[in-house]
């Protein structure tokens, strides 16, 4: 089963995805029902099913009318928390190859990437009931930095880079005892500063201080272990850059359930009635080929379990001026 949230009558509504042409409207938004489905001890499909409307919608229209939003949102973005972590994903078989090639080496000649990585490979996917190692984790912003499928990803003016992060998003409601639900999982393009990050790791939290887009479509329920789709970059009516992905825990490091234990283990991270935004990461990226986006470039994320791909064009933001704090 499949969701998408759109504006309708000026109100925020989910709807079941019917077909990549329709969709069947629910009386509340995702956030609601997944509320109403923790509260009544279901699951969200059957909280879904009790929340069909007879209104169908057109899904292009919906996308034409620039209706459709992120298909879980908080009713206040500064409760919704966007996360992530790195160096989690295996990559293509020849990736993994010379990944694990260079993890042949002694301690001391590994870099701290290399280390994370390594450590992921080696107890990344422990046994249930056993905690294992904690990834590379950032932080990108509240619900506020979240843009809308179809809608321009901003690109601040002091950004080196514009570069795209195909991956999964997973997506969280927190109950009222502090207890995570999972409502599902998400194409996401985490959207990243790859020049910034490359100059010093250091840097690496300034990097991911940026808008991101993950919808239109949330899959309810388990996600298929082996996933593969395309990440490709359009500039005017031609495609300037395409490459397949592997993801799916099947070609992680990580297991999902790592990750969500060692993001969740914080409390601060457990407050009741707060959605969460989690990107699992990825192993392919334009930034590696060389690629340098340009204000109008359109990047659009597909995989066929997620019906409909995740597009989103640049808009390069004009020069502003430094920011001048006052004394109160």
């Amino acid at each position: 089963m499949r969701l998408i949230q759109c504006e309708h009558q000026g109100q925020v509504h989910a709807a079941r995805v019917e077909s990549n042409r329709e969709v069947r409207l629910l009386d509340a938004d995702t956030y609601t029902l997944a509320r109403r489905a923790i509260a009544a001890g279901q699951s969200l499909s059957d909280a879904i099913e009790a929340a069909l409307t007879e209104t169908r919608l057109d899904y292009q229209r919906l996308v034409d009318e620039k209706r459709l939003l992120p298909p879980l949102t908080h009713p206040d973005p500064a409760h919704c928390l966007v996360t992530g972590t790195g160096l989690t994903h295996l990559g293509s078989a020849d990736t993994r190859s010379a990944m694990h090639a260079k993890t042949q080496v002694s301690e001391a000649e590994l870099t701290d990437s290399m280390r994370m990585f390594k450590l992921g490979v080696e107890s990344g996917k422990p046994q249930a009931g056993v905690i294992g190692a904690q990834p590379e984790w950032f932080y990108k912003g509240d619900g506020a930095c979240v843009v809308p499928p179809e809608a321009a990803i901003p690109v601040p003016h002091f950004a080196e880079d514009a570069g795209e992060e195909p991956e999964l998003a997973g997506l969280y409601v927190i109950g009222d005892d502090g207890r995570p639900w999972r409502a599902g999982y998400a194409i996401g393009n985490e959207f990243s500063d790859h020049v910034t990050e490359r100059f010093n790791y250091l840097w690496l939290a300034h990097s991911k201080l940026r808008a991101c887009s993950f919808g239109p479509e949330l899959l309810v329920g388990e996600l298929p272990a082996h996933l593969e789709g395309v990440s490709r970059i359009v500039r005017g009516s031609d495609t300037l850059w395409e490459k397949p992905f592997l993801t799916g825990e099947a070609n992680m490091a990580h297991s999902l359930s790592n990750l969500e234990h060692h993001h969740f283990k914080y409390s601060g991270f457990r407050r009741a009635g707060d959605v969460h935004v989690h990107f699992f990461g990825t192993a392919t990226l334009s930034f590696a080929d060389g690629i340098r986006t340009r204000d109008g470039d359109r990047f659009e994320i597909s995989l066929p379990e997620f019906g409909r791909p995740l597009r989103n064009p640049l808009r390069f933001e004009a020069d502003k001026p430094a920011i001048d704090v006052k004394t109160l």
